[in-house]
């Protein structure tokens, strides 16, 4: 008799009666973790006979042979540990002199968070089981100690490979019965995915006379087949187990592991994997190869306008055409966000072909996002940028280097005006350790508190009165010597240093309009700051505008930021309502550099402005350009008609303010007035054109 099917690990099976356990020669056991005691029941003691004093685990191991108590120790940890199943087959050593080989099944049950683990099972006795094995499969049944369960598939084999014997189980396994199967090689009723595989093991089994174990997977069936031959003297024991669920979660967790769950597209580490074989083949041989970095232009407009789940639907959509635009060898993955890498192998020994074959694949890349993608029955435009980076025998750099490469390119390509494609040179990794070096600087210079000065370019009316100043930053670097804003603000927008750089300028311009307002003379004097759209969209933006206001005891009215065209035309309604914040402390608003981005005069309308600035690019051609002359004073009659000021920077000749003037600008900035100066280079311009209106 065999014992009950076990249950599945967590339930708990009916409990056979002492009828049923005796009759089936079984005997219940339970274990309890935290005491370590084995409890057998009435059958179970009467086939394992007295065990020492104590009844625990370790006493009974002592009635087993070295090997035995081994394998029951680990089957017992494995149980509490994983859940693993218990099955072991083990002999005894009886104090009474008789050595029956038991059997002991066993789960482990469930349990609550926090409470010790517990064990319950059955022990039989198999002695009568292990001599016929030992006398009808002789060698075979040596090298086996966990079959002959009539839950498990079981035939036999002749040296031919034909099937002499299945059990039911087997039938049922195989979808066949024996009449069908009987005296039919195995190879000929069982193909698998690897032709010729399944013999090839038959084959190794009976010539070496040892057991042999493979596993396949068999269409027909619809299976994964674990088969263990085990060669006796008239062929093979041949004992089949399903393993299709095994592999099932080997598979589901192999793709959460190497797989984007979004596009299905390998991930990350799988592409890092791939990478890293791909460098090891092209260091053995001459193949070139190459890196597309691609990144999505503006996806985050589209998150923040559509909402993510279209934004995961379009990055689904591109994983589709990248699958449809490359090679079957090549590698697609997606390794985070709106950015998606690209590996292309075998494109020649010669680096010029290569790099023409992979700038060619680009373009496709670039065309095919181009078209529209239908996102929940809305067409959506969209395109990428790509960074290609090209490797051979003879990189250098590993995996990582590689990326960083194309993700230079790449960033390149956003650089060039995005839907682009940027090939790497080595000068991008030096434009890149110069800004990581300037960054470093940049932080020091901010931890120095001595380095960042102020300028001010003072603004005049139209009668030549000063009326205030822009603020313009500078950075006397102790090796560089000065450096503009136009070769570090950059870097301090791509690493965030513009918050707390802006919270500076703000603190030192706040300073210097509370100076002045204690004086008649400049108590009326405005002055201008840039703001950056990072720092003006910082949650805590309005709040560090007020407490500096508080601190410095400047008046908030003679302060007036400058935000660019770009700012008003992304996140509109956002934008809005801090400009009404602002507006509501008293702080103006200026738009600057007037014409240049893409404002409409829908934000000019909705949003509260006080000023508009004329970029210097279209004063510098009022006289030459009639373009230039007719958006001028399109800008100053559409300013007026909406009631904002317009200042005009840049003014650097006689005839250029003539012009301004004479079209209704009411301010204007430029060489031709005065020059950018610091503060007591301002004081003595401001004591010798207005004795009145010293400052400090």
């Amino acid at each position: 008799m065999t014992p009950p099917e076990a249950p599945e690990p967590g339930t708990h099976a009916p409990h056979p009666s002492p009828a049923t356990l005796r009759a089936l020669q079984l005997g219940s056991w339970h274990y309890q973790q935290a005491t370590r005691r084995l409890a057998l029941g009435p059958e179970a003691a009467a086939l394992v006979g007295p065990v020492p004093a104590g009844g625990g685990l370790d006493e009974l191991l002592t009635l087993l042979a070295d090997e035995g108590a081994r394998r029951l120790r680990r089957a017992f940890i494995a149980c509490l540990r994983e859940g693993s199943p218990i099955d072991v087959e083990a002999q005894f050593k009886r104090p009474d002199g008789r050595r029956p080989w038991l059997r002991f099944i066993g789960e482990r049950m469930a349990q609550t968070a926090g409470e010790a683990g517990q064990l319950q099972g059955f022990v039989q006795d198999i002695s009568t089981r292990k001599q016929a094995q030992e006398d009808t499969l002789r060698l075979a049944m040596r090298l086996t100690t966990t079959l002959a369960s009539i839950t498990e598939a079981f035939a036999t084999l002749d040296r031919d490979g034909r099937f002499t014997y299945l059990n039911p189980v087997s039938e049922r396994l195989l979808q066949s019965t024996t009449a069908q199967l009987l005296d039919e090689p195995i190879w000929e009723q069982l193909q698998g995915e690897q032709p010729g595989r399944l013999q090839e093991h038959i084959e190794r089994a009976l010539q070496s006379d040892q057991h042999v174990q493979f596993e396949d997977h068999y269409p027909a069936l619809d299976k994964w087949l674990e088969l263990t031959a085990h060669p006796y003297i008239e062929g093979l024991a041949v004992y089949f187990r399903d393993i299709s669920e095994r592999k099932a979660a080997e598979a589901k967790i192999h793709r959460l592991a190497f797989y984007d769950t979004l596009t299905g597209l390998p991930n990350r580490q799988y592409l890092i994997e791939q990478l890293e074989q791909a460098l090891a083949r092209r260091a053995r041989a001459t193949e070139c190869g190459a890196l597309l970095f691609i990144d999505l232009d503006n996806f985050k407009t589209l998150n923040d306008t559509r909402g993510h789940p279209i934004g995961d639907l379009l990055l689904q959509r591109v994983a589709e055409r990248l699958r449809r635009c490359m090679r079957r060898h090549d590698t697609v993955a997606r390794i985070g966000g709106d950015e998606f890498v690209v590996i292309l192998q075998d494109l020649g020994s010669d680096p010029a072909v290569a790099r023409d074959k992979a700038r060619a694949a680009a373009g496709k890349v670039l065309a095919r996002m181009a078209e529209p993608f239908d996102l929940d029955g809305r067409l959506h435009h969209s395109t990428v940028s790509i960074g290609v980076a090209l490797f051979d025998g003879a990189h250098d750099g590993g995996v990582s280097e590689l990326l960083k490469q194309a993700d230079l390119a790449m960033y390149q390509a956003k650089h060039l005006g995005r839907n682009t494609q940027a090939l790497f040179e080595p000068t991008m990794l030096a434009a890149l350790n110069a800004r990581v070096a300037r960054a470093h600087d940049m932080r020091a210079a901010l931890d120095d508190g001595q380095q960042f000065a102020l300028h001010y370019q003072p603004q005049f009316d139209r009668a030549g009165h000063m009326v205030g100043a822009e603020v313009l930053l500078r950075w006397n670097h102790p090796q560089r010597g000065l450096i503009l804003p136009g070769d570090f603000i950059p870097v301090a927008e791509d690493t965030g240093l513009i918050i707390p750089l802006g919270l500076w300028v703000l603190g030192q311009t706040c300073r210097q309009l509370a100076a002045w307002s204690q004086r008649p003379g400049t108590a009326g004097l405005t002055l201008s700051v840039n703001v950056s759209a990072l720092q003006f969209r910082h949650p805590d933006f309005i709040d560090q505008i007020l407490a500096t206001l508080a601190e410095h005891g400047a008046p908030a009215d003679r302060l007036r930021l400058e935000l660019t065209e770009s700012m008003l035309s992304e996140q509109v309604e956002a934008t809005h309502t801090q400009m009404l914040r602002l507006r509501e402390i008293g702080v103006g608003l200026s738009l600057d550099d007037f014409g240049t981005g893409y404002s409409s005069l829908m934000y000019l309308r909705r949003l509260p402005l006080d000023e508009l600035k004329i970029d210097k690019i279209f004063v510098d051609g009022v006289l030459a350009n009639p373009a230039d002359a007719a958006i001028v004073q399109a800008i100053i009659g559409t300013a007026h008609s909406l009631g904002l000021h317009v200042i005009a920077e840049g003014v650097e000749t006689q005839a250029q303010h003539q012009f301004l003037a004479a079209r209704g600008c009411d301010l204007f900035q430029g060489y031709l007035l005065a020059q950018p100066m610091a503060i007591d280079a301002l004081g003595a311009f401001m004591a010798q054109a207005h004795p009145t209106g010293a400052c400090g």
